[in-house]
């Protein structure tokens, strides 16, 4: 692997940071500031439907970023991004739903809103470099190039969430709560006495809030109600549609146990397309699956030669897996892991690691025991 080094832009260069009117952008910004940058906010609006609801918190949110600007002495600007949000992330992920995958439009925001249009905006306002509020880390190789590394907080690290993210994309990038915990970051925003400082993390979709999934969904996505069937072919219920359920799934399938075994959970361990059938378990290691498929690969570094020693996430917060990363005939990757792993799930990302550098990761296509 290449040397790694720190590097940005030199105190005094122009920073707008994405705020977000939570409390990591709104430190982010603080910090900025007293490393002796020039610091502008940029409030993105890139959802334009607001029916009423207590889910709609963009108003609220929009309001915190103006009101910590003011506390920090910095001008707010915004901007929307909607009409490349729907074009560029919500449509890919309504048609990923529509084929009954479960898609995470987090990794796409990143790519497509937050370090594309967002940054080329930045930059077209005369901005020498971004900054937000992710749990994440850059530095840069011998060829120049950035690389993306985890943030030092485990329990935060965003790291999997920019996957998809290309090299050239984090150019003109700084990570200021990167090489932080989030204590330290939320005791920075006490000492300052930020208005959002006790404002709680967002743990709703990318810029569409934390509505009842369900219900949003169905707005876009029919319901197609079917039979649910256990893995002896046997009846257990109906099911509202198969978008509306993911592999491992155990909450809101509206059956209970069995006369041998009551008290035990089903799981969802597969979606039949032909029949529109769902299949459920009470075994849990029917979960369990030692290799996946993935395709189209991002590379953050250059490709590396394959077969690849390295440890993978296949959803957000997990901790890193032994794997070894081989090419398949038809162009995707394979995983195989060297423990079994829980609920390989089509749709989701594979991340790819090498210590604590983030390598980039794939869309993943199908997995099995």
């Amino acid at each position: 692997m290449n040397r790694l080094h720190q590097s940005q832009p030199a105190p005094g260069a122009r920073v707008i940071v994405g705020m977000s009117g939570g409390v990591d952008s709104a430190v982010s910004a603080a910090l900025l500031l007293e490393q002796g940058y020039a610091v502008q906010g940029l409030f993105m609006k890139n959802w334009d439907e607001d029916d009423g609801t207590e889910y709609c918190t963009a108003k609220a949110d929009l309001a915190d970023a103006r009101a910590v600007c003011d506390q920090l002495g910095i001008e707010l600007l915004t901007a929307s991004f909607a009409a490349e949000y729907w074009d560029d992330v919500f449509a890919a992920f309504l048609a990923a739903y529509r084929n009954n995958l479960t898609p995470n439009p987090d990794v796409l925001c990143n790519r497509e809103i937050k370090f594309r249009q967002f940054r080329d905006y930045a930059l077209t306002l005369g901005a020498d470099a971004i900054a937000t509020g992710h749990y994440a880390r850059l530095a840069v190789a011998e060829d120049g190039m950035p690389r993306l590394l985890k943030g030092v907080d485990t329990g935060k690290d965003q790291s999997y969430f920019l996957q998809a993210v290309t090299a050239d994309q984090l150019r003109n990038v700084l990570f200021p709560v990167g090489g932080l915990w989030k204590r330290e970051v939320r005791a920075i925003a006490d000492r300052l006495g930020l208005r959002n400082r006790a404002k709680k993390d967002s743990t709703g979709i990318c810029f569409i809030g934390e509505r009842r999934f369900r219900d949003f969904l169905a707005q876009y996505v029919p319901p197609r109600p079917g039979p649910i069937l256990d893995t002896e072919g046997r009846t257990r219920g109906q099911h509202h549609g198969l978008a509306y359920y993911t592999i491992g799934q155990r909450q809101g399938l509206g059956i209970g146990g069995t006369r041998d075994c009551p008290e035990a959970p089903w799981y969802v361990v597969d979606k039949v397309v032909e029949g529109d059938v769902l299949v459920v378990s009470q075994n849990v290691d029917t979960l369990l699956g030692t290799w996946l498929a993935a395709a189209e690969p991002n590379w953050i570094s250059p490709a590396p030669a394959l077969p690849l020693r390295c440890h993978v996430r296949i959803r957000y917060r997990q901790s890193d897996q032994a794997a070894t990363v081989q090419a398949r005939a038809d162009g995707q990757l394979l995983v195989r892991f060297d423990t079994p792993q829980r609920a390989i799930t089509p749709g989701q990302y594979v991340c790819f690691s090498l210590g604590e550098q983030v390598l980039g990761g794939a869309t993943i296509t199908c997995g099995g025991r």
